[in-house]
């Protein structure tokens, strides 16, 4: 199991890659044409934005691990490991519950967007904001799993600034 989660992290690490690249390349693109051959496109910047919008969620969604995430480390690293597992169920219940009632709503307005495209390259938005329901899921799934463990006696890890680096 161990392994085949290892493999699917890689994979979701590559697809990140990808779009980054992608995203970089529709950058000098966009450059070329606009300085070198005085000829702006707009697809190109069309598509850095979708591929942005993408990144960002499925990132936060498939590749950013749990100690990764954004907290109160100077809260969070200063009490003990009791109040660290309220703390992680307090935070799962309220964004698996939020998710949970949100989840409806936004499938439905996805759904509803397919009616409209982007300018440049004719995506349908249904096609551009369904990333938003993935992320919704995954979080939901990665909640719910760290609420579990946090119920089943598994304290968070406390933050030590000893070991925080720039992420480079």
């Amino acid at each position: 199991m161990k392994r085949v989660a290892n493999y699917l992290a890689k994979g979701a690490e590559a697809v990140a890659v990808a779009m980054l690249a992608a995203m970089f390349l529709a950058f000098i693109i966009q450059i070329v044409f606009r300085y070198a051959l005085n000829f702006p496109v707009g697809w190109t910047h069309e598509l850095s934005i979708v591929l942005w919008i993408w990144l960002v969620l499925w990132g936060a969604a498939f590749v950013l691990r749990e100690n990764e995430e954004i907290r109160f480390d100077l809260i969070y690293g200063a009490v003990g490991d009791g109040t660290r597992r309220i703390m992680c169920l307090v935070t799962a219940a309220g964004l698996v519950g939020l998710y949970l009632v949100s989840l409806p709503a936004v499938v439905d307005y996805v759904a509803f967007m397919r009616v409209q495209r982007t300018a440049y390259m004719k995506i349908r938005f249904d096609w551009l904001y369904v990333i938003y329901v993935i992320f919704a899921v995954a979080a939901i799934a990665r909640y719910l799993w760290l609420g579990w463990r946090a119920l089943k006696g598994g304290a968070p890890e406390a933050f030590d600034p000893t070991k925080a680096n720039s992420g480079v």
